[in-house]
């Protein structure tokens, strides 16, 4: 990546949550020389040494190779959650428009490809003890994240097999959350009409424990310090990325001063695919039952070979994010933009 101009980046999805972290860490680094963000929508965003390209990964790959030529490394981040109730739609954006991505790299002959993978990529695993990186990436199939999340997975061992020249790094990140993507997430997974205050304390005087949800939790500004790492070493393959401790409703209870109450698992789902058939809910019944398998991550790897350490703990990171869904917090780019609250 070094070069006496200082090296050239391109990332894709540049205005969401882990995008705008890692361009304000790349316009921070001296051996970068220069940032293109693309994104669906231009930002009303300055940042140093970073220019916007309107680019829709549904469209034409042409656009992709043009704006991918002379680039050092490419880092695909843009993803569609939603509509979560047509699944063709986001296999679409996600699943074709990555490979989208994929072929224009080895097109442009960029040299370093960093896709954002995700703990969803993972099949079914166990919850007492983490996983390392050679945990099958098959997903759980009934969720439409985790089915084209293993899907890219699959479609990245080809590309490495047909295009052994180009450096791929897969990141696996736990649920990234920072106080700007609480607006974002908030819609994305509770619903435009579900109102942030509700993540106050004193509104919770009890917490659902429902079997199986123990899950783990990272700043997307630790994340996206270690897509920087990664892209100034010589490194390829899986990392996972996740906080310390793992995230269930005895730590949520302490830090909500809540009381767990064990609520059964066909008991919380009917009530989530109930609201989600009703379209009150964005989030679905298959995402929770996918959540419920997740397994945890052992992150050695990234410590040992990227040098990374997270800077937040879990409970910082919840406490950081439950605060922006108060203040209704956001950014100036439209995934993340905030809402106002009464």
């Amino acid at each position: 990546m070094s070069s006496t101009t200082g090296s050239r980046i391109v990332v894709t999805g540049a205005t969401g949550n882990v995008g705008t972290s890692l361009v304000r860490l790349l316009s921070e680094d001296a051996k970068v020389g220069s940032v293109r963000g693309l994104a669906r929508r231009l930002p009303d965003w300055e940042v140093p040494k970073t220019e916007w390209s309107a680019v829709d990964l549904a469209s034409d790959q042409s656009d992709l190779i043009r704006e991918f030529e002379g680039a050092d490394a490419v880092v695909h981040l843009a993803w569609a959650f939603q509509p979560t109730h047509d699944p063709a739609t986001t296999w679409r954006t996600n699943v074709l428009g990555s490979i989208r991505v994929f072929d224009a790299v080895a097109t442009a002959a960029v040299p370093t490809l960093v896709h954002a993978s995700s703990v969803g990529a993972y099949s079914p695993g166990p919850k007492d003890h983490a996983v390392d990186e050679t945990w099958p990436t098959h997903g759980w199939p009934d969720a439409a994240y985790c089915r084209e999340k293993a899907y890219l997975e699959r479609a990245l061992d080809t590309f490495e097999r047909d295009h052994p020249d180009i450096r791929v790094v897969r990141m696996r990140p736990a649920f990234l959350f920072k106080r700007e993507s609480a607006s974002e997430q908030r819609r994305i997974f509770g619903g435009r009409f579900l109102p942030g205050q509700l993540a106050r304390p004193d509104l919770l005087p009890f917490l659902p424990d429902i079997p199986g949800l123990r899950v783990q939790a990272l700043h997307t500004d630790d994340a996206a310090k270690a897509y920087r790492l990664a892209l100034g070493m010589n490194v390829n393959g899986p990392f996972n990325l996740a906080g310390e401790p793992p995230v269930d409703a005895e730590l949520l209870g302490e830090m909500l001063g809540a009381r767990p109450v064990r609520l059964p698992r066909p008991a919380a789902r009917s009530a989530i695919a109930a609201a989600w058939g009703l379209h009150l809910l964005p989030a679905s019944p298959h995402l929770f039952d996918a959540v419920l398998r997740l397994p945890l991550m052992d992150c050695t790897r990234a410590r040992t070979e990227l040098g990374w350490r997270p800077d937040h703990t879990a409970p910082e990171v919840l406490e950081e994010f439950l605060l922006g869904m108060q203040q209704g917090a956001g950014a100036r780019t439209a995934p993340l933009q905030g809402h106002k609250v009464g």
